[in-house]
């Protein structure tokens, strides 16, 4: 199968999962979820839809069964979508990578934040009358006497 054709379905079952989830689904136990991607086997058989849930982890698997139980209901809007011959069994899976940013991003701006007095120190000790060029040295240190 083409690449370009898997990437196409891949971003119809996206598009799809995403707004049958946020427009059409009324299961109380599906809230605050954000469809990142989908990833179509070369057969087109299977289908796994990436959704990032927000909330507590209980909160996360309370709704990752919701959504595991209307598989069937986004399937069936995918076929109206879709012209093929087969429509994707989809299956929801929980896209850990959104989490994992989130903590690295926080672990980097503590980092910054541990580090940041002595980059404020040396920021300090250029004075702004001798402002230095590309590279690095201060333009009154090129004049003749």
């Amino acid at each position: 199968m083409k690449m370009h054709r898997l990437a196409r379905v891949a971003e119809a079952v996206r598009e799809t999962a995403s707004e049958t989830i946020l427009y059409e689904m009324h299961d109380p136990r599906v809230k605050f979820v954000t469809v990142t991607r989908a990833e179509v086997s070369g057969d087109l058989q299977h289908a796994k839809v990436y959704v990032s849930i927000m909330g507590t982890e209980k909160d996360q698997q309370l709704t990752l069964r919701g959504l595991r139980h209307a598989a069937g209901f986004v399937q069936s809007k995918l076929a109206k979508r879709l012209q093929t011959r087969f429509t994707p069994v989809i299956q929801f899976v929980l896209d850990q990578g959104v989490k994992r940013s989130i903590e690295l991003s926080r672990l980097l701006s503590e980092e910054r934040a541990g580090q940041a007095p002595a980059e404020g120190a040396a920021a300090a000790d250029e004075s702004p009358d001798r402002a230095g060029s590309a590279d690095g040295a201060a333009e009154e240190d090129h004049k003749e006497p």
